[in-house]
């Protein structure tokens, strides 16, 4: 347990350009891990942690990637994960195996859109978390500002563990309100740490600050609030223990500051990652015993139980696919066979690495709390793995559906076969990536989570398959939803000689929010035998079925209930294909007949601005049917907070730098589907017919 309790798996979240990447840099520097720091945008072949050539070239982080570094005795496993919201599923599946986080904020920015995503996805995984405060060396930097954000947009309890001295190109250093000292970090890399008193003129504030950093600790924690009872004056010890007890409880959120470009604070965060954020033995996992009903056991993080992994992200390299595998318990040993749990199928493990971005080094075996590379298996993102003689099921991870869709052709017949092989792994590695063919037109359709997404695996295709492919413009993923309860009664009767078709179904739709989680509900409330038992799950995939192309413009059909109430079969001429037809038609004319509508994707928008381009960014964000809900002015940058039909944000980017002289930056989100104008479904639904139309002529 000793090793357990010197592992943290962290992750390193935040809005696009809050400094993740270099924080990253920083800490692989002074933890030994690299002997030269790199910048995200330099010359010298970019970032460690931003291995892949887009990634360089646009100086954005795509792929979360892994590392692992020794600070203070401890083992840091590292995933650094992207901003863009487009690659919002490698924060998603990162989070889900990792114990605890790193949430980076902007000094000048605070809490951004992106941000408040992180910051959700942490809560859904019951993440613990601390938050560095970074670009200190800004102008404009206003670290109390961000606090307060801190409390009022994401209701976190923020308690400061340290004040700057200086803020701007005045930021020197940074007192640490634990110890009461001034940390001053000299030499070109800021590796020579230098301890002094605080200076006389911050001396109040930092013993106002201390206080009440203490009065904040109190209220979580019982052995602190003693301690301040007696009037006695808490050791660092005790200070320590009560911050740790209060952050794994997620009661409090630990702020620290510094400015990880010019190398001030870096090693400070290092030292409350170990001694505040949790190790594998502090988180409680769960599993589902597929043995036993799917019932809710406990996992500890014993490396001589039973092992229990989770293969939360797939790459597929030239010399095979490498899984990335966090192991909860047991352990996991090269040459050994252990089941998927979703397939029940053995797969032996080649292979296993530990992973340092795109560098990889082999291990014999690995251990409960360990994240590691693996190789030989045979899975997808999100699989359990098990010892062969257990069977047991992890809690899977969250993966939002996409809400743009491209059509690619290959140029010539010769790209097709390379297309097909991209597209295979892509789909494998990705779950907010789908594809899909086209009977209509013949063409192939990708789908994921903006304009980004889609045009980085468009030309990862051509730089990495020597596929040259040609895109389309994008579409909106619309939706149809009903808006009224409609029966529906239809029987199915064919006869051709010989045994016949036969099937009747009778009952409900009715709707449900468009924006549930489930798009589909499906009710069995049939009496009586009247349609036989073993008919019914025939009948709800037959409703399935003919959800996925609505009736107004072909759309997915979502917020649907179907309700089976009655119906009859024949002896000999029913069957599971009958009944699956003849739901599939009652679906139909159910959905006709519930005056159903077109949804479409609205998404949540934020601009930051100069102040003077406000009024045109305004008129602009209108133009495109948006709603401005909110604006804010810091120093001389207005934020603009908008929500805005997707299919009117294509070349966003392009007009605003037009706007602004290129001196504004936006970043969007799904927010929701919502209800099209009457004048807007029918232009999409003239457009469907008109595609049918062309499609059938070919």
């Amino acid at each position: 347990m000793d090793r357990l309790n010197k592992i943290r798996n962290i992750g390193i979240s935040a809005h696009i350009d809050s400094g993740k990447t270099t924080l990253t840099e920083r800490i692989l520097f002074y933890a030994g891990r690299i002997h030269r720091m790199h910048e995200v945008k330099g010359k010298d072949g970019g970032a460690t942690m931003d291995f892949m050539e887009l990634e360089r070239e646009r100086g954005i982080t795509i792929t979360s990637a892994a590392t692992t570094v020794e600070w203070n005795d401890c083992q840091i496993n590292i995933i650094d994960t992207p901003g863009h919201v487009d690659f919002t599923v490698e924060v998603e599946r990162s989070l889900r195996v990792l114990d605890g986080a790193v949430l980076v904020l902007c000094a000048v920015g605070g809490v951004q859109s992106q941000s408040i995503t992180v910051d959700r996805q942490m809560r859904r995984y019951r993440v613990p978390r601390i938050a560095f405060i970074n670009k200190m060396d800004r102008t404009g930097a206003d670290p109390v500002r961000v606090l307060s954000e801190l409390e009022t947009k994401l209701s976190h309890v923020a308690v400061p563990m340290q004040l700057p001295i200086g803020a701007g190109a005045d930021f020197t250093g940074i007192i640490d309100l634990v110890k009461m000292k001034a940390v001053y970090f000299d030499g070109p890399t800021g590796e020579d740490i230098r301890t002094e008193e605080i200076p006389a003129a911050l001396k109040d504030e930092a013993d106002r600050a201390r206080h009440g950093m203490l009065d904040t600790l109190s209220l979580y924690d019982d052995e602190l609030m003693e301690v301040m009872l007696e009037a006695a004056e808490p050791t660092d010890d005790q200070i320590h223990k009560a911050v740790r007890r209060a952050t794994l409880e997620r009661h409090i959120t630990p702020v620290f500051v510094g400015t990880a470009y010019r190398n001030k604070g870096v090693q400070l965060l290092l030292d409350a990652v170990t001694q505040y954020l949790p190790s594998p033995i502090d988180r409680i996992s769960y599993a589902c015993d597929n043995e036993n009903d799917g019932a809710e056991i406990t996992i500890s993080a014993d490396p001589d139980g039973p092992l229990v992994a989770m293969a939360f992200k797939i790459c597929d390299e030239p010399f095979g696919q490498i899984t990335y595998v966090r192991l909860y318990q047991g352990k996991m040993q090269k040459g050994k066979s252990y089941k998927v749990a979703r397939t029940r199928s053995a797969q032996r493990i080649g292979r296993i690495y530990r992973l340092h971005a795109n560098k990889r080094e082999d291990l014999d075996d690995a251990e409960a709390g360990d994240i590691v590379g693996v190789m030989g298996i045979d899975c997808v993102s999100g699989d359990t793995l098990c010892d062969p003689e257990t069977n047991v099921s992890l809690e899977n991870m969250h993966c939002p559906e996409p809400v743009m869709s491209v059509a690619i052709t290959p140029e010539r017949m010769a790209d097709r076969e390379p297309m097909s092989k991209a597209l295979n792994r892509f789909v494998k590695e990705d779950p907010t990536f789908h594809t899909h063919h086209d009977d209509g037109t013949g063409q192939t359709i990708i789908s994921g989570m903006g304009e980004l997404h889609l045009e980085v695996y468009v030309e990862r295709m051509k730089r990495e398959y020597k596929c040259n492919v040609v895109a389309g413009r994008p579409r909106v993923q619309y939706r149809e939803a009903p808006t009224a309860e409609a029966a529906y009664n239809y029987k199915h009767k064919k006869q051709t000689g010989g045994s016949g078709q036969y099937a009747h179904v009778v009952g409900r739709l009715v709707p449900l929010d468009a924006n549930a989680e489930e798009p589909y509900e499906f009710e069995n409330a049939v009496t009586g035998g009247r349609v036989p038992t073993e008919y019914i799950p025939s009948v709800d995939k037959g409703f399935q079925m003919a959800r996925v192309k609505g009736p107004l413009a072909g759309f997915e059909v979502v917020g649907v209930k179907m309700v089976l109430e009655d119906g009859s079969s024949h002896a000999v001429d029913s069957s599971d294909l009958a009944f699956q037809l003849c739901a599939r038609a009652a679906f139909k004319e159910a959905v006709r007949d519930a005056k159903p509508v077109i949804m479409e994707p609205i998404m949540r928008v934020e601009v930051e601005t100069p102040t003077e381009f406000q009024g045109g960014v305004a008129g602009d964000i209108a133009s495109r049917r948006g709603l401005i809900s909110g604006s804010e002015i810091k120093g001389n940058v207005s934020i603009l907070h908008a929500e805005v039909p997707l299919a009117n944000m294509f070349g966003y980017s392009t007009d605003l730098r037009s706007l602004t002289q290129g001196r504004a930056n936006f970043s969007m989100e799904f927010a929701c589907y919502r209800r099209t104008p009457a004048s807007i479904q029918e232009e999409i639904v003239e457009k469907a017919r008109k595609d049918r139309e062309e499609a059938a002529k070919k």
